[in-house]
């Protein structure tokens, strides 16, 4: 039997981080008491922390997320295009040496 995946609201998540904000209660207990991994809280305050204003805006995709994948597209771009130019210069050095091993076949290769 397969768990499934909890989802918190935005309205917990900012209870939950304003309640170790307050520092009234230690993270342990304050994890205990919800149900949730300490390391959870964890991450959801320093997303609050990084970006108030747009924390816990949708289904996972933080800011963070969001500059990660647009960095790695860039990455796969920049990738594509090398290997694109590794394949034409490869195309390059094997066409010259079919065509130096010809001339050295034909007899017309210099020593």
């Amino acid at each position: 039997m397969s768990q499934r995946r909890r989802n918190y609201t935005k309205e917990f998540k900012l209870s939950t981080v304003a309640q170790v904000e307050a520092g009234d209660k230690p993270l342990a207990q304050i994890a205990r008491e919800n149900g949730l991994h300490p390391g959870l809280i964890t991450r959801w305050r320093e997303d609050y922390q990084e970006d108030p204003e747009n924390a816990f805006s949708g289904k996972g995709n933080t800011q963070r997320d969001k500059a990660r994948i647009a960095e790695l597209e860039r990455l796969v771009g920049q990738l594509h295009a090398e290997n694109d130019f590794l394949k034409k210069s490869l195309e390059k050095i094997l066409v010259r040496r079919q065509e130096e091993r010809k001339r050295v076949q034909q007899g017309g290769g210099t020593q």
